[in-house]
Protein backbone atom coordinates (compact mmCIF):
# COMPACT_ATOMS: atom_id res chain seq x y z
CA UNK A 1 0.00 0.00 0.00
CA UNK A 2 1.31 3.45 -0.93
CA UNK A 3 2.36 5.66 1.97
CA UNK A 4 0.04 8.61 2.60
CA UNK A 5 0.97 12.18 3.53
CA UNK A 6 -0.60 15.56 4.19
CA UNK A 7 0.81 18.62 2.44
CA UNK A 8 0.41 22.10 3.96
CA UNK A 9 1.29 24.98 1.64
CA UNK A 10 0.65 28.57 0.60
CA UNK A 11 1.90 31.08 -1.91
CA UNK A 12 1.27 34.81 -1.95
CA UNK A 13 1.26 36.06 -5.56
CA UNK A 14 -1.21 38.01 -7.72
CA UNK A 15 -3.83 35.74 -9.33
CA UNK A 16 -5.60 37.30 -12.32
CA UNK A 17 -8.58 34.89 -12.45
CA UNK A 18 -9.18 33.16 -9.09
CA UNK A 19 -12.31 31.34 -10.32
CA UNK A 20 -10.43 29.76 -13.22
CA UNK A 21 -7.69 28.68 -10.82
CA UNK A 22 -10.32 27.24 -8.45
CA UNK A 23 -11.78 25.07 -11.22
CA UNK A 24 -8.30 23.91 -12.23
CA UNK A 25 -7.34 23.10 -8.64
CA UNK A 26 -10.54 21.17 -8.03
CA UNK A 27 -9.97 19.10 -11.16
CA UNK A 28 -6.35 18.41 -10.18
CA UNK A 29 -7.17 17.27 -6.67
CA UNK A 30 -10.03 15.08 -7.92
CA UNK A 31 -7.82 13.54 -10.59
CA UNK A 32 -5.32 12.42 -7.96
CA UNK A 33 -7.92 11.34 -5.38
CA UNK A 34 -6.99 13.96 -2.79
CA UNK A 35 -9.15 15.49 -0.08
CA UNK A 36 -8.62 18.63 1.98
CA UNK A 37 -9.20 22.38 1.83
CA UNK A 38 -7.88 24.76 -0.82
CA UNK A 39 -8.48 28.52 -0.87
CA UNK A 40 -7.78 30.64 -3.93
CA UNK A 41 -7.79 34.45 -3.68
CA UNK A 42 -6.59 37.43 -5.71
CA UNK A 43 -3.51 37.29 -3.46
CA UNK A 44 -2.60 33.61 -4.03
CA UNK A 45 -3.33 30.09 -2.82
CA UNK A 46 -3.46 28.29 0.53
CA UNK A 47 -4.19 24.62 1.02
CA UNK A 48 -3.95 21.44 3.05
CA UNK A 49 -4.45 18.22 1.09
CA UNK A 50 -3.98 14.57 1.91
CA UNK A 51 -3.64 11.30 0.02
CA UNK A 52 -1.10 8.79 -1.29
CA UNK A 53 2.30 10.48 -1.29
CA UNK A 54 2.91 9.93 -5.01
CA UNK A 55 -0.45 11.54 -5.81
CA UNK A 56 0.20 14.50 -3.50
CA UNK A 57 3.63 15.04 -5.06
CA UNK A 58 2.14 14.96 -8.54
CA UNK A 59 -0.46 17.51 -7.47
CA UNK A 60 2.26 19.80 -6.05
CA UNK A 61 4.41 19.50 -9.18
CA UNK A 62 1.48 20.35 -11.42
CA UNK A 63 0.40 23.29 -9.24
CA UNK A 64 3.91 24.72 -9.53
CA UNK A 65 3.57 24.83 -13.33
CA UNK A 66 1.29 27.86 -12.94
CA UNK A 67 3.85 30.73 -12.97
CA UNK A 68 2.54 32.63 -9.89
CA UNK A 69 2.81 29.39 -7.87
CA UNK A 70 6.27 28.36 -9.11
CA UNK A 71 7.79 29.15 -5.71
CA UNK A 72 5.23 27.14 -3.74
CA UNK A 73 6.79 25.63 -0.61
CA UNK A 74 5.30 22.59 1.12
CA UNK A 75 5.39 21.33 4.70
CA UNK A 76 4.74 17.59 5.05
CA UNK A 77 3.13 15.67 7.91
CA UNK A 78 1.81 12.19 8.53
CA UNK A 79 -1.80 11.62 7.56
CA UNK A 80 -4.02 10.72 4.63
CA UNK A 81 -7.13 11.67 2.67
CA UNK A 82 -9.18 10.07 5.45
CA UNK A 83 -8.19 12.91 7.78
CA UNK A 84 -10.46 15.25 5.80
CA UNK A 85 -14.20 14.69 5.31
CA UNK A 86 -14.13 15.82 1.67
CA UNK A 87 -12.48 18.04 -0.92
CA UNK A 88 -13.29 21.76 -0.64
CA UNK A 89 -11.91 24.31 -3.12
CA UNK A 90 -13.20 27.88 -2.72
CA UNK A 91 -12.51 31.43 -3.83
CA UNK A 92 -12.18 33.96 -1.02
CA UNK A 93 -11.33 37.70 -0.99
CA UNK A 94 -8.39 36.95 1.35
CA UNK A 95 -6.15 33.94 1.84
CA UNK A 96 -6.36 34.55 5.59
CA UNK A 97 -9.52 36.23 6.87
CA UNK A 98 -8.15 39.29 8.69
CA UNK A 99 -10.99 41.21 6.99
CA UNK A 100 -8.64 43.94 5.71
CA UNK A 101 -8.05 43.02 2.05
CA UNK A 102 -7.41 46.67 1.14
CA UNK A 103 -4.55 46.93 3.65
CA UNK A 104 -2.53 44.07 2.18
CA UNK A 105 -0.41 44.57 -0.92
CA UNK A 106 0.89 41.47 -2.71
CA UNK A 107 3.44 41.46 -5.50
CA UNK A 108 5.18 38.63 -7.33
CA UNK A 109 7.67 38.67 -4.42
CA UNK A 110 4.97 38.13 -1.78
CA UNK A 111 3.36 40.34 0.87
CA UNK A 112 4.75 43.86 1.05
CA UNK A 113 5.94 45.10 4.49
CA UNK A 114 5.95 41.61 5.99
CA UNK A 115 8.31 40.69 8.84
CA UNK A 116 11.84 39.37 8.49
CA UNK A 117 11.74 35.61 7.92
CA UNK A 118 13.71 33.40 10.30
CA UNK A 119 14.30 29.69 9.80
CA UNK A 120 14.38 27.63 13.03
CA UNK A 121 18.16 27.84 13.39
CA UNK A 122 18.18 31.61 12.78
CA UNK A 123 15.43 31.97 15.38
CA UNK A 124 17.62 30.33 18.01
CA UNK A 125 20.53 32.57 17.08
CA UNK A 126 18.34 35.67 17.37
CA UNK A 127 17.01 34.59 20.77
CA UNK A 128 20.57 34.12 22.06
CA UNK A 129 21.83 37.41 20.58
CA UNK A 130 18.97 39.46 21.97
CA UNK A 131 19.22 37.81 25.39
CA UNK A 132 22.92 38.62 25.56
CA UNK A 133 22.16 42.22 24.53
CA UNK A 134 19.57 42.60 27.28
CA UNK A 135 16.62 42.95 24.89
CA UNK A 136 14.96 39.52 24.98
CA UNK A 137 12.76 38.38 22.13
CA UNK A 138 8.99 38.42 22.66
CA UNK A 139 7.11 35.54 21.02
CA UNK A 140 3.71 36.62 19.67
CA UNK A 141 1.18 33.90 18.84
CA UNK A 142 -0.44 34.48 15.45
CA UNK A 143 -3.13 31.81 15.86
CA UNK A 144 -6.55 31.82 17.45
CA UNK A 145 -6.26 31.65 21.24
CA UNK A 146 -7.80 28.17 21.54
CA UNK A 147 -4.93 26.73 19.49
CA UNK A 148 -2.45 28.14 21.99
CA UNK A 149 -4.17 26.34 24.87
CA UNK A 150 -2.50 23.03 23.98
CA UNK A 151 0.84 24.30 22.67
CA UNK A 152 2.87 27.49 22.33
CA UNK A 153 6.36 28.91 22.49
CA UNK A 154 7.66 29.40 25.99
CA UNK A 155 6.40 32.63 27.61
CA UNK A 156 4.62 33.69 24.41
CA UNK A 157 2.11 36.54 24.28
CA UNK A 158 -1.26 35.04 23.28
CA UNK A 159 -3.72 37.67 22.01
CA UNK A 160 -7.38 37.39 22.99
CA UNK A 161 -8.66 36.12 19.64
CA UNK A 162 -11.46 33.75 18.71
CA UNK A 163 -11.12 34.30 14.96
CA UNK A 164 -8.34 35.73 12.80
CA UNK A 165 -10.45 38.86 12.26
CA UNK A 166 -9.99 39.68 15.96
CA UNK A 167 -6.28 40.46 15.47
CA UNK A 168 -6.92 43.88 13.95
CA UNK A 169 -8.97 45.02 16.98
CA UNK A 170 -6.36 43.53 19.32
CA UNK A 171 -3.53 45.43 17.63
CA UNK A 172 -5.57 48.64 17.54
CA UNK A 173 -6.53 48.34 21.22
CA UNK A 174 -3.19 49.64 22.47
CA UNK A 175 -2.60 46.69 24.81
CA UNK A 176 0.53 45.67 22.90
CA UNK A 177 1.97 49.15 22.33
CA UNK A 178 4.71 48.41 24.87
CA UNK A 179 6.09 45.85 22.39
CA UNK A 180 6.57 48.36 19.58
CA UNK A 181 10.20 49.00 20.53
CA UNK A 182 11.04 45.36 21.30
CA UNK A 183 12.07 42.48 19.03
CA UNK A 184 8.87 40.52 18.34
CA UNK A 185 8.80 37.09 16.69
CA UNK A 186 5.41 35.98 15.41
CA UNK A 187 4.56 32.36 14.73
CA UNK A 188 1.62 30.34 13.44
CA UNK A 189 0.96 26.81 12.21
CA UNK A 190 2.52 26.92 8.75
CA UNK A 191 3.51 30.56 8.43
CA UNK A 192 0.71 32.03 6.31
CA UNK A 193 -1.08 34.03 9.00
CA UNK A 194 2.18 35.68 10.03
CA UNK A 195 2.83 36.92 6.50
CA UNK A 196 -0.16 39.25 6.88
CA UNK A 197 -0.01 39.76 10.65
CA UNK A 198 3.54 41.14 10.54
CA UNK A 199 2.59 43.59 7.77
CA UNK A 200 -0.34 44.79 9.90
CA UNK A 201 2.01 45.19 12.86
CA UNK A 202 4.50 47.20 10.81
CA UNK A 203 1.68 49.47 9.63
CA UNK A 204 0.82 50.12 13.30
CA UNK A 205 4.30 51.12 14.40
CA UNK A 206 5.92 47.87 15.53
CA UNK A 207 9.54 48.45 14.61
CA UNK A 208 11.37 45.11 14.84
CA UNK A 209 9.10 42.30 13.69
CA UNK A 210 10.12 38.79 12.62
CA UNK A 211 8.20 35.72 11.59
CA UNK A 212 9.05 32.04 11.95
CA UNK A 213 9.49 30.82 8.38
CA UNK A 214 7.47 27.67 7.77
CA UNK A 215 5.71 28.14 11.09
CA UNK A 216 5.51 25.71 13.96
CA UNK A 217 5.45 22.78 11.53
CA UNK A 218 8.94 23.52 10.23
CA UNK A 219 10.24 24.33 13.72
CA UNK A 220 8.98 20.96 14.94
CA UNK A 221 10.75 19.22 12.05
CA UNK A 222 14.01 20.88 13.10
CA UNK A 223 13.91 20.69 16.90
CA UNK A 224 10.95 18.53 17.92
CA UNK A 225 10.39 18.93 21.65
CA UNK A 226 14.03 19.77 22.37
CA UNK A 227 13.73 23.50 21.67
CA UNK A 228 11.56 26.43 22.69
CA UNK A 229 8.20 24.91 21.71
CA UNK A 230 6.04 23.34 24.41
CA UNK A 231 3.04 21.06 23.93
CA UNK A 232 0.95 19.90 20.96
CA UNK A 233 0.17 21.56 17.65
CA UNK A 234 -3.52 22.10 16.88
CA UNK A 235 -4.53 21.18 13.32
CA UNK A 236 -7.92 21.62 11.71
CA UNK A 237 -8.69 18.17 10.36
CA UNK A 238 -9.76 14.92 11.95
CA UNK A 239 -6.41 14.54 13.70
CA UNK A 240 -7.17 17.67 15.80
CA UNK A 241 -3.57 17.82 17.02
CA UNK A 242 -0.09 16.46 16.34
CA UNK A 243 2.97 16.00 18.53
CA UNK A 244 6.59 16.25 17.44
CA UNK A 245 7.80 13.43 19.68
CA UNK A 246 6.64 11.09 22.41
CA UNK A 247 8.11 13.58 24.92
CA UNK A 248 5.63 16.39 24.17
CA UNK A 249 4.59 18.31 27.28
CA UNK A 250 0.91 18.52 28.16
CA UNK A 251 0.29 22.23 28.69
CA UNK A 252 -3.48 22.36 28.20
CA UNK A 253 -6.07 22.23 30.95
CA UNK A 254 -9.59 20.86 30.70
CA UNK A 255 -12.00 23.80 30.64
CA UNK A 256 -14.45 21.80 32.80
CA UNK A 257 -12.33 20.17 35.52
CA UNK A 258 -8.83 21.60 35.14
CA UNK A 259 -7.16 18.26 34.47
CA UNK A 260 -4.07 18.45 32.22
CA UNK A 261 -5.09 17.54 28.67
CA UNK A 262 -4.09 18.07 25.06
CA UNK A 263 -7.54 17.13 23.73
CA UNK A 264 -9.44 19.68 21.64
CA UNK A 265 -13.12 18.93 21.10
CA UNK A 266 -15.93 20.46 19.14
CA UNK A 267 -19.10 21.82 20.69
CA UNK A 268 -21.94 19.24 20.65
CA UNK A 269 -24.04 21.65 18.58
CA UNK A 270 -23.36 20.50 15.01
CA UNK A 271 -23.86 24.04 13.69
CA UNK A 272 -21.16 25.45 16.02
CA UNK A 273 -17.45 25.34 15.16
CA UNK A 274 -16.14 26.35 18.61
CA UNK A 275 -13.31 24.22 19.99
CA UNK A 276 -12.20 23.89 23.58
CA UNK A 277 -9.92 21.79 25.75
CA UNK A 278 -11.98 18.95 27.24
CA UNK A 279 -10.40 15.87 28.79
CA UNK A 280 -11.50 12.30 28.04
CA UNK A 281 -13.28 11.93 31.38
CA UNK A 282 -15.40 15.06 30.95
CA UNK A 283 -16.15 14.23 27.33
CA UNK A 284 -17.47 10.83 28.42
CA UNK A 285 -19.42 12.28 31.33
CA UNK A 286 -20.93 15.12 29.29
CA UNK A 287 -21.26 14.01 25.65
CA UNK A 288 -23.91 16.69 25.01
CA UNK A 289 -21.71 19.54 26.28
CA UNK A 290 -22.21 22.83 24.47
CA UNK A 291 -19.65 25.61 24.46
CA UNK A 292 -19.82 28.89 26.37
CA UNK A 293 -20.79 30.75 23.20
CA UNK A 294 -23.85 28.56 22.67
CA UNK A 295 -24.73 28.75 26.36
CA UNK A 296 -24.74 32.56 26.21
CA UNK A 297 -26.87 32.51 23.06
CA UNK A 298 -29.42 30.13 24.54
Amino acid sequence: MSQSKIALYYRFAPVADPEAVRLWQHALAERWGLTGRIIVAPHGINGTVGGPIDAVKQYVRTTRTYPPFAGLEVKWSDGSAEDFPRLSVKVRPELVAFDVPGEVTVTADGVRDTGTHLDPQALHRLVAEKRDAGTPVVFFDGRNAVEAKIGRFRDAVVPDTTTTRDFVAELDSGKYDHLKDQPVVTYCTGGIRCEVLTALMHHRGFGEVYQLDGGIVRYGEAFGDAGLWEGSLAVFDRRMRVEFSDRAAVVGRCSLCGTPTAELRNCADASCKTLDTVCDGCAEAAPDRVCAVCTMDA
